[in-house]
């Protein structure tokens, strides 16, 4: 099928003259202030990188990051709406040495593109303004070419083991005993593509994670982000392991570590609040990765396994924004009215 059967309807119940609605709001919010954060991350890691087609691939996300802020821009100054500050050039120090090598930086985009393209699929459905679901459709087939040239580059350079190769079924089958759900004892079911599929993902996410959990450590320049962060090291570690386990059992190949792509330096590339602010951010976007997880797992040990991570990143997440609000770092979303205290104005 090349193509749907158009269908006509009235354009002016969805025109830009509508006023944002909230997930609008929210959605336009979240995706100006993530590609401002990313911005910054790639910013430097240009001035740093050797191999030419990986800084080709910079300069392609750069310029996505930099597209998208200026039509949300757009958006938001022709709704006298406050364009958030996200992240400037304080929290920037170009003169600092390199953190990262550059095959580091292929892993990072694919990570920071996932959590770009799990944004833009949830405004979707929910976007009715026309010219702001084409910009959402624009956000997401823009990431989605970028993450084909990540995977593209991951591949030729050798840089990931590929998703597990599972044998084809001999045919169609139906479950036919409860033991399919059970996930304790000595005669467990082999894992499903589906639980393969999450498994791997969720290591790749992780390992990603704590190569950059362990640069932000040696550089964070306050106490308690430093604390912070070894303690996201050691928890994300620790999903790493669990996880790999599983697939490990049924002798399937994961992600391997990327730590020894962490330099040596000590020297902060970027602020204690953008640093603070990403992981905040990336944690909260495990909880949805998490979340997809359990929803098409069958397996009992692998559901314990994903809620208490899950309750685990959680509280990790939360800790991380009462660090940045103490510190006065954490800009707030577009809200709601409270009418309890314009009542008692």
């Amino acid at each position: 099928m090349e193509s749907l059967k158009p269908i006509q309807f009235d354009t002016s119940k969805v025109s830009p003259k509508e006023k944002f609605t909230s997930v609008e709001m929210a959605k336009l919010w979240a995706t100006y202030m993530g590609n401002s954060l990313s911005q910054k991350i790639i910013s430097h890691f240009l001035q740093h990188v050797e191999d030419e087609e990986i800084k080709t691939l910079l300069e392609n996300a750069k310029g996505l990051t930099e597209d998208f802020m200026e039509k949300i821009k757009f958006f938001m100054e022709n709704e006298n709406f406050p364009v958030p500050q996200g992240y400037t050039d304080q929290d920037l120090n170009s003169a600092a040495p390199r953190l990262f090598e550059d095959e580091f930086y292929v892993h990072y985009l694919k990570y920071a593109a996932k959590a770009g393209l799990s944004i833009y699929a949830i405004a979707l459905p929910l976007v009715m303004r026309l010219d702001i679901r084409e910009f959402f459709i624009h956000c997401g087939m823009m990431t989605t070419e970028l993450l084909a040239q990540i995977n593209g580059l991951l591949m030729d350079k050798g840089f990931i083991i590929k998703p597990p190769v599972l044998p084809n079924p001999e045919k169609i089958d139906f479950v036919e005993n409860k033991s399919y759900l059970d996930g304790f004892g000595h005669n467990l079911r082999p894992l499903h593509a589906l639980e393969v599929t999450h498994l791997y993902d969720n290591i790749e996410n992780n390992v990603t994670s704590k190569a950059l959990l362990i640069g932000f450590s040696q550089v964070a320049r306050t106490q308690q982000v430093r604390d912070f962060f070894i303690k996201g090291i050691e928890m994300t570690d620790k999903m790493v392991e669990q996880f790999k386990a599983k697939l490990h059992k049924e002798n399937l190949p994961s992600p391997a570590l990327l730590d020894h792509l962490v330099t040596n330096s000590t020297v902060s590339p970027y602020s204690d609040k953008l640093m603070l602010s990403h992981k905040a951010d990336m944690f909260a976007m495990k909880i949805r990765s998490m979340g997809n997880s359990m929803a098409v797992n069958g397996r009992k040990d692998i559901g314990l396994l994903y809620g208490k991570a899950l309750m685990n990143v959680a509280l990790f997440a939360e800790d991380a924004a009462e660090i940045l609000i103490r510190h006065g770092w954490l800009e707030q979303p577009p809200h709601a009215a409270d009418r309890g205290k314009l009542a008692s104005e």
